[in-house]
């Protein structure tokens, strides 16, 4: 069988924004996209000490271990009622697919559904599409050449992501990196002003990032489905980064 491989059109990051002291809650926002600064400090003292304060960036990746797929029906006909008939035709023989390749209720979401009167023309028009979540990735082209297969003609993005357990180990080693080039930083500041660091005084966190991978499989799969190709989607690493910032005291 020919296989066609997939091209990345880009790595976004999904992101989750975070501010507060290390070892605060993290929660994920997927649609922010925000990147860390690079290392900046700055120094305050008195007579017998001060403080030196330095913001620095640091991250992580590793391969995913989840995938994110939108697959989905279209429908048009000359009433509401027509399409959404046809829609609901549809989407049973997507569920019962999903089913059939052992993908949990659990990991199987609406991600939109609307029916809408064409503008251009007459009649009405609707989509309802599903959001799947793969924990084996290497199916990711088995499902969705099941789910064109099946009858579906809105298959839409990929993102390739980290469960949970991973990605809350991997904040922790961005975090790590970037408190390790805050200390780095403060060092050499202290060393050029000829102080000696004596302690942190505090430490506050920002912009804690996952940036998943992401595909868009709509033209490729419909077309290798006509052509009897199967579908392969290779991802790249999925990246955690970390802004902290952190003041040091010094004495002279």
């Amino acid at each position: 069988m020919n296989r066609r491989q997939f091209l990345a059109v880009s790595g976004i990051g999904v992101t989750t924004a975070m501010a507060g002291c290390v070892g605060s809650a993290f929660e994920e926002d997927p649609e922010s996209q925000s990147q860390s600064d690079p290392a900046q400090g700055s120094t305050g003292d008195d007579e017998d000490g001060g403080t030196i304060e330095v913001s620095a960036s640091g991250s992580a990746e590793t391969d995913p271990d989840r995938a994110v797929v939108h697959v989905g029906v279209e429908a048009r006909g000359e009433s509401a009622a027509e399409v959404r008939s046809e829609l609901a035709e549809g989407a049973q023989a997507l569920q019962e697919t999903f089913e059939e390749l052992g993908i949990s209720e659990d990991n199987v979401q609406t991600a939109s559904y609307r029916i809408n009167e064409r503008r251009q023309e007459t009649g009405f028009e609707g989509v309802h599409a599903f959001q799947l979540e793969i924990d084996d990735i290497d199916r990711v082209g088995e499902i969705i050449d099941a789910s064109v297969d099946a009858g579906a003609d809105d298959v839409g993005r990929v993102n390739f992501t980290l469960q949970e357990d991973t990605r809350a180990t991997l904040r922790d080693e961005a975090l790590d990196d970037a408190l390790a080039n805050a200390d780095e930083e403060a060092d050499h500041i202290a060393a050029n002003r000829e102080v000696d660091i004596v302690a942190t005084h505090s430490v506050s966190t920002s912009d804690v990032n996952v940036h998943p991978v992401r595909y868009d499989a709509a033209h490729e799969a419909a077309d290798g489905a006509a052509t009897g190709q199967s579908t392969e989607i290779d991802s790249g690493p999925v990246t955690v980064s970390a802004t902290v910032t952190v003041v040091y005291r010094f004495e002279h």
